[in-house]
């Protein structure tokens, strides 16, 4: 079953949100408390904005994932149907990046220590979406948004049988 949240861009407001829930339920100390400098703000989402509409966008969780499939360093992987990155393994290739088909995946600056030498050196790693499968409340983004735009796409099958069935509906009602 393929899970993931997906953002209305009629309710969306781009008022950026889910990127500091997402930012917060990712960090290991609470960011406001810590000096602004020392702050690690690499949000797993991004806000799209146009003149128009704005959206987040976000990873699909793909169920044969391209990223997945095509990572050298099988930093990559599937857990409960959640495609989820493993910072330690990721050599920053970028690979995933260019085979992710909605564009879900950016890159952080993380500190990584090297456990052999015993210093700490900047790397670039793989950034997306990971339906917050750390916490028991599920996906930061779709709790704290002031226009609920969020929905947890659970069924998709079922989903897109019930909108098929409308559409019917819609169409013999005319």
């Amino acid at each position: 079953m393929n899970y993931f949240v997906i953002a209305d861009p009629d309710k969306c407001i781009g008022c950026r949100t889910c990127t500091v829930a997402c930012v917060v339920a990712h960090s290991e100390e609470n960011i406001f408390y810590q000096n602004p400098e020392d702050i690690n703000f690499n949000p797993k989402l991004e806000v799209i904005k146009t003149n128009k509409v704005s959206a987040p966008i976000q990873c699909r969780h793909c169920e044969d994932a391209p990223c997945l499939n095509v990572c050298p360093n099988n930093a990559i992987s599937k857990l409960n149907n959640v495609i989820k990155i493993e910072e330690d393994k990721c050599v920053g290739c970028k690979t995933c990046m260019l085979a992710c088909p909605i564009g879900a995946i950016d890159f952080a600056v993380i500190d990584s220590f090297n456990k052999d030498k015993l210093y700490c050196v900047e790397k670039m790693v793989a950034n997306k979406c990971d339906l917050c499968i750390s916490s028991p409340d599920g996906p930061a983004c779709q709790r704290v948004c002031p226009t609920q735009a969020f929905k947890i796409v659970e069924n998709l099958e079922e989903n897109i049988k019930n909108k098929r069935k409308a559409s019917i509906t819609n169409l013999s009602n005319l």
